[in-house]
């Protein structure tokens, strides 16, 4: 067996022979240096080294100059300090340098040993245990996945997944993630049967126990806020699915606490034109064109889709019995962003402050958010990186942590998810047909019913009909609509890029959260 290369540094290392002999008789192989800089010589010449054992008081540099250097030549290098210093500076200093352990003279061999293995095999034991964790996991979802499950127990085990696809991402052994992902396309297959077959009960009253959706959000979660003594911050990024906002967590747990973390249904077609108006009118689709025709405008209109979001939340507001004071405002740049921030102080003067968050726009930089997207991101775990890069240096951060201490209640949402796509769906139509990929809507339609949820009669999913022959037909899993001509140009362009509009897990089920100050 290859030994491991170890090296430790230590100007009285002669008195250390036996603790170099114990070792080697474990699979080290020691190398030695009698000072902070030739132990930084070895660690620039010797790429082989696999940790170094760095004592603190050396003649010439100090143990913490030597930590700092050769963290400088090799971040990743794991380093255990070594000092008979007991002082508490000296210790904040080496652990704020990145070290793997911290010991006190006099050290015992298996103490060192415990050390290095803790070092050296931390991540693959993590990875073992991970991957054996998830073996005995995965049968149980597939049983799970399997079941007449309802709405609540879909969203558990949607989350579930989530866990263990963030979990296993963070191993370098793939196998097991690559399990995972075959399990969550079968999740996906037979949630889009579940929506197929409740979807427009929900919406008709025929199931009583239809899920939390878009349409109803407002009412039923933030509007009870406003009875309250605090300031509300209603902030929605634009397609931030569950496991993104996992994702951007961590950044904000040194500010707020997480009151409620819920999930909730997003309404078909699963895209802002229908899913965020639906959110702040109250109303469904069909339902806004019928009160409000001057702030909607069908797929077949020119215009922006989105242009009276305040105007139907004031509407809504004023049917609810809140006369509050509030704003809204809409970011779809970077210096809107940072103007939002500068405007925190004013802002606390209102009992509402709605924030929308375009975050793919804010991505990709006026409107190339396709060929930004898919350079950056051609899988879920860089899309994920993306959404943590993104959110830890945008001005929406910033603003955040400006509210965090004051007397304000803060949620964070969005309007749907996105779903990454690979395999096309054959699909006619006629020139007014829209152009989403996950959703068609027109009067000439030709594809296999197989591979859709048709709705056939709009007004059974309060969906507007432009004309009389009019039908919805949404993707399933992660395919996307083609159309026969130029069709592998079509497919090869949008294969395994992020689109919205249709029917999974990632789409529709999305999160909802309740965030208090620390």
């Amino acid at each position: 067996m290859e030994l491991i290369k170890i090296l430790w540094a230590d100007d009285e290392i002669a008195l250390l022979k036996p603790h170099i002999l114990f070792l080697n008789g474990k699979g080290y192989e020691v190398v030695t240096a009698l000072s902070g800089d030739e132990a930084i010589d070895l660690v620039r010449d010797d790429r082989g080294i696999s940790a170094v054992l760095l004592d603190e008081n050396m003649p010439g540099i100090s143990g913490l100059e030597a930590l700092l250097k050769i963290k400088q030549l090799n971040k990743d290098l794991p380093v255990i300090m070594i000092t008979k210093s007991e002082e508490e500076h000296i210790m904040d200093d080496a652990i704020g340098g990145n070290i793997a352990d911290y010991l006190i003279k006099p050290v015992n061999p298996n103490q060192i040993l415990l050390s290095l293995k803790k070092a050296l095999d931390n991540k693959r034991l993590v990875s073992e245990k991970t991957n054996t964790d998830y073996r005995k996991a995965f049968s149980e979802i597939g049983m799970r996945i399997n079941d007449n499950l309802n709405w609540s127990e879909w969203s558990e085990l949607f989350k579930r997944i989530t866990y263990w696809e963030l979990e296993l991402d963070q191993l370098q052994d793939k196998s097991m993630y690559d399990v995972l992902r075959m399990q969550k396309a079968d999740a996906n297959t037979q949630f889009f049967k579940f929506i197929e077959k409740n979807y427009v009960n929900w919406l008709n009253g025929k199931n009583q126990h239809p899920p939390l959706m878009s349409h109803t959000l407002f009412k039923s979660k933030v509007v009870p806020m406003l009875n309250g003594p605090e300031s509300v911050f209603f902030v929605l990024i634009d397609n931030l699915r569950y496991d993104q906002w996992k994702i951007i967590q961590p950044l904000l747990q040194d500010y707020f606490r997480v009151a409620t973390e819920e999930t909730y249904c997003s309404i078909l077609p699963t895209a802002t034109q229908y899913a965020r108006n639906a959110i702040f009118s109250g109303l469904m689709p069909a339902e806004i064109e019928k009160r409000f025709p001057n702030y909607w405008l069908n797929d077949e209109d020119e215009g922006g889709k989105n242009q009276h979001e305040e105007a139907l939340l004031q509407e809504q507001l004023k049917r609810l019995g809140k006369d509050v004071k509030m704003s809204y405002t809409k970011i779809t740049n970077f210096n809107a962003g940072k103007r939002l921030a500068d405007s925190v102080s004013n802002l606390l003067q209102n009992k509402l402050n709605v924030i929308v968050y375009n975050f793919v726009d804010m991505l990709s930089h006026a409107r190339t958010e396709m060929e930004v997207i898919r350079e950056l991101a051609e899988n879920e775990p860089a899309y994920r990186g993306i959404t943590y890069s993104w959110f830890e240096h945008s001005p929406l951060l910033e603003t955040l942590k400006s509210i965090a201490g004051k007397n304000v209640r803060l949620v964070i949402t969005t309007d749907h998810g996105t779903v990454h796509v690979k395999e096309p769906t054959k699909i006619l139509g006629d020139k007014n047909v829209n152009s989403n990929l996950r959703y068609k809507q027109g009067k000439a339609l030709d594809y296999n019913p197989k591979e859709v949820f048709e709705i056939k009669n709009p007004a059974d999913a309060f969906l507007p009909k432009q004309h009389p022959s009019t039908r919805f037909v949404f993707a399933k899993e992660d395919r996307f609509f083609a159309y026969p001509n130029n069709f592998n140009h079509y497919v090869n362009y949008y294969r395994n890029t992020f689109q919205h509009g249709g029917i999974s897990l990632e789409e529709m089920i999305i999160p909802y959260i309740e965030l208090s100050s620390r």
